[in-house]
């Protein structure tokens, strides 16, 4: 199967603009004849479901919560970035779409994230509408700050709340459509298998997470908008519900896989502390506008926070500033994350593990008072303190990287539709805007686009294509899909293995950590092959759920889960062994500048790497989507 991307012709600016006009439409009226699934109500889910119910779609949505409000999105601290140039400083919707593109070190679309940028200053004028409560100046502006890969100041914020504050701007909007009719909420039900008929996507079976209840729902086209895999490393900043399996479903139903090695790793999160830990706090990023980032030159062992101030200024390195002078501290994620790896692994780390640097506030506490500071970041310095037991207003925080985000996802075209006709990715769930690594406060800007701005208009161009009627759940596709979901379920249950399933999950996590994240090798790649085709064919044998398929049963739902990130695992580490070059977050050892930096390999991997899933047991089938650079020069990155 050859991949279509779909890129409109002409100049860059103008792409999106005619390919909207270029689109076919369907007349109000028409819509109303059109059902459109939505799996997902975070950001992307939430404001396409309320836009398309705007538009007149009949829609559907459903999410694994008890309330869209519970969605992952409401994690997201720091803001949200757009081009509106505010602080009349320098910014543009190219110099958006030129610090993203370099930032995901040119592994992403051009057209897509050109777009993004251009539909970024709507964003915040229907965020405001919404009444998103952002932060403003004396005079009543909304205010902006800086992030991490930008020399501008373009991030919009609600103090460390935004990620909530947008989210209930969307929820509102959601809910306006279900009171009108329009979108019908299924809360507490969890996608298990997506339907296809003649070729389309045409439906998705699911499981009441209370009752167990089996069900199928048809439609005309479906949307993924499940957000990312990051808890395949079991140790992640993600909601413990987050997984793959919607995506990774679809994936086994004919949607190619994009990128699924590049996972970005956040600088700022509280430190891995012991096993009991179940899950990561990340402090965000905008906390390194005002934070310096420093370890003693000569390592202290154990050293503690309290113990920091004692340091003497002439003692300190603060490793950030010294080796990228332009932009300090505000140097993007994978950069400031690798380097904090570095001087840990010199033996200069801090805190009782070695695995942590300081992020250290007193010289922004001297300069602006504590008031400032505590307007800008209070509650996530009460957050600190709750977790750790330190106060960040008098003795440093302490910090470490940590699995975030993923750039990795679905394979989409343009219009963001998968290689499974009518089956659509949104935001996290598919690959297309943050190459191999994503800007801090672009999640939260990609979410909204797609669902608020893209997606009305791409799939008026596919639903046209359609006859208006109505497939029926008695089609023999749909009773196969119930039955292989319920094969599944059944077979987790007899099992009645010694181990649970969190241990299985750990001790995958662990092998993804070691040998796939921040650091790899052709060496340790294929022994984490091993390890997990190993760990894999264990978990089938030994695994023990409890209970029954008929009830609320935690485990039964954590198994599904964790049977697929192991599938999901083996195939990143597939495509990290494909991929021999260091790229963003993906440092890959034999792939290194003479000063330590990510070496690329333009020549043989400007590609997005999409994966086709041939059956069980089977290799998968790469497909590459060459990416053309014509208006931004491929060069080595630098933030010196």
């Amino acid at each position: 199967m050859k991949l279509e991307s779909k890129t409109p012709e002409g100049p860059l600016a103008e792409k999106w603009t005619k390919h909207k006009f270029n689109m076919k439409l369907v007349n109000p009226a028409n819509k109303r004849k059109y059902d459109v699934i939505v799996v997902g109500t975070g950001l992307a889910g939430a404001s396409a479901a309320a836009s398309l119910g705007e538009l007149g779609y009949n829609v559907k949505a459903f999410c694994f919560q008890d309330s869209p409000r519970r969605a992952h999105s409401i994690a997201a601290q720091g803001g949200i970035n757009a081009a509106k140039n505010y602080q009349n400083d320098g910014d543009s919707v190219y110099r958006l779409f030129y610090d993203t593109i370099k930032g995901g070190d040119y592994r992403a679309r051009e057209a897509n994230v050109h777009r993004l940028a251009e539909v970024s200053v709507s964003i915040i004028d229907q965020c405001v509408a919404q009444g998103v409560p952002f932060a403003r100046e004396y005079g009543g502006l909304l205010a902006n700050r800086s992030f991490g890969g930008s020399q501008v100041s373009r991030t919009f914020y609600a103090r460390g709340q935004t990620g909530q504050q947008l989210l209930l701007g969307a929820y509102s909007a959601l809910n306006r459509q279900i009171a009108n009719g329009k979108v019908k909420m299924y809360n507490r039900s969890e996608l298990l298998d997506v339907v296809i008929v003649d070729g389309k996507a045409r439906g998705i079976v699911v499981r009441d997470l209370i009752t167990g209840k089996i069900e199928s729902h048809s439609a005309h086209a479906v949307l993924l908008c499940t957000g990312g895999y990051g808890n395949v490393f079991y140790l992640s900043t993600n909601a413990k519900g987050s997984n793959v399996t919607a995506a990774w479903r679809a994936h086994k139903k004919g949607a190619f896989f994009g990128n699924p090695c590049f996972t970005q790793i956040h600088p700022t999160c509280i430190p891995v502390s012991g096993d009991h830990q179940s899950k990561l706090t990340l402090m965000s990023e905008s906390l390194r506008n005002d934070g310096r980032v420093w370890v003693p030159k000569v390592g202290v062992k154990g050293l503690k926070a309290s113990e920091a101030v004692k340091i003497k200024e002439e003692d300190r390195d603060y490793f950030l500033e010294r080796r990228y002078p332009s932009f300090g501290n505000l140097v993007p994620r994978d950069v400031a994350s690798r380097n904090a790896k570095y001087v840990c692994d010199e033996g200069r780390g801090v805190g009782a593990t070695g695995l942590a640097v300081f992020l250290d506030f007193t010289d922004a506490i001297k300069r602006d008072g504590k008031a400032v500071i505590e307007a800008k970041y209070g509650n996530l310095f009460d957050m600190y303190q709750q977790i750790t037991g330190d106060n960040p207003y008098e003795a440093p925080m302490m910090i470490y990287p940590a699995v975030h985000y993923t750039m990795g996802g679905l394979w989409v075209d343009y219009n963001l539709m998968t290689t499974v006709p009518g089956l659509y990715a949104l935001g996290e769930a598919n690959f297309s805007d943050h190459g191999a690594n994503r800007l801090g406060a672009s999640a939260l800007m990609q979410g909204l686009a797609d669902g608020y701005f893209v997606i009305p208009y791409t799939i008026g161009d596919y639903l046209a294509t359609l006859p208006y009627e109505k497939v029926s759940t008695d089609r023999p596709e749909f009773k196969e899909a119930e039955n292989g979901v319920k094969e599944r379920i059944d077979k987790l249950l007899s099992i009645k293995g010694t181990k649970a399933v969190d241990e299985f999950h750990r001790e995958l996590g662990h092998i993804m950590w070691e040998y796939c994240g921040m650091s790899r090798s052709d060496a340790g790649l294929r022994k984490a092959k091993v390890k997990i085709q190993e760990l894999r064919t264990q978990f089938w044998k030994d695994v023990n759920v409890l209970g029954s398929g008929n009830e609320l049963n935690m485990e039964l739902e954590k198994a599904g889960r964790v049977a697929d990130f192991i599938e999901l695992g083996e195939l990143m580490v597939d495509d990290a062994l494909n991929r021999a070059e260091s790229c963003g977050g993906h440092f890959r050892e034999e792939s290194a500048t003479a000063d330590g930096e990510a070496q690329r390999k333009d020549d043989e991997f400007a590609y997005a790497a999409a994966w086709e899933y041939k059956g069980d047991n089977q290799p998968e089938q790469l497909h590459k989507e060459e990416l053309k650079f014509e208006n931004v020069k491929l060069t080595q990155r630098s933030y010196k």
